[in-house]
């Protein structure tokens, strides 16, 4: 975990928080392969929250680094999660995919004091490789466990994955303390929410909004919520997902982003 620069921490009783799969820092294929990183550098201090939950995020890779030269404006010499920490944030990060020039996984950046990082296989096949992140956090005298989550592509995937995360919870978050769950669920037929219920854990909608409003793939002409928020002990008062060109550019996923507060 690295440590950024010192910041001075108010008491507001409103959590900021977001989530974004950042599609590992580059977009496009073959010759029109373009580097995003630094853009996304800009997006991430632009939401202001106070934790970012962010998925596909690389420590390295070889090949993406031989394509971008490691200037100013090229391929980061540091891992994305600690490049694209806003001045004063804690970093975690943890590697879920090994690749064969790379890797990529989960990470979170923080405003407020970060305990020990932790991470859980669900892979559920040898074909994914998925994990949780999972880091507790100091907020306003409480402690607030955060678990960064990327989910499988197929159903039943999930499904196992969602027990699995059940069986972490029970055995490592204790039941009087918050919890936040967020990152990319990949549900496609927004079917997750009931067994998320079973685990004790809330979808962050305000009420009365309709989960349509917070959808955030394909970046260009965002028709699936598959990006989500979910709490235990918080409430959530308002929802925010930012849209236009240059947000479209940044990844196939648009931020999502919840203010919170203790029920």
């Amino acid at each position: 975990m690295r440590h950024h620069a010192p910041t001075t921490l108010g008491h507001s009783d409103t959590l900021r928080v977001a989530t974004y799969n950042i599609h590992k820092g580059v977009r496009g294929v073959g010759p029109r392969k373009r580097l995003e990183i630094h853009n996304l550098g800009l997006g991430i201090e632009a939401l202001d929250s106070d934790l970012v939950f962010l998925q596909e995020v690389r420590s390295f890779h070889h090949g993406e680094a031989r394509r971008f030269a490691r200037t100013s404006f090229g391929w980061p010499r540091e891992g994305q999660a600690d490049f694209l920490a806003p001045e004063g944030y804690e970093v975690a990060y943890r590697t879920n995919a090994v690749t064969r020039q790379g890797e990529h996984g989960n990470a979170l950046l923080s405003r407020w004091p970060l305990g020990d990082i932790g991470h859980h296989d669900v892979s559920d096949h040898r074909f994914e490789q998925r994990g949780l992140l999972h880091v507790p956090v100091h907020w306003n005298g409480s402690v607030l466990h955060a678990v960064v989550a990327h989910l499988g592509l197929m159903h039943a995937s999930r499904v196992r994955q969602v027990e699995r995360l059940a069986a972490f919870i029970e055995a490592h978050v204790p039941n009087d303390e918050l919890l936040v769950v967020a990152g990319d669920f990949n549900d496609w037929g927004q079917k997750l929410d009931a067994p998320m219920r079973e685990c004790g854990l809330q979808r962050a909608l305000p009420e009365g909004m309709s989960s349509a409003r917070q959808n955030t793939f394909p970046s260009r002409v965002p028709v699936f919520s598959l990006d989500r928020i979910y709490t235990r002990g918080l409430r959530c008062i308002s929802t925010s997902v930012p849209r236009g060109s240059a947000w479209a550019r940044m990844s196939d996923h648009l931020p999502l982003v919840a203010e919170l507060v203790h029920e």
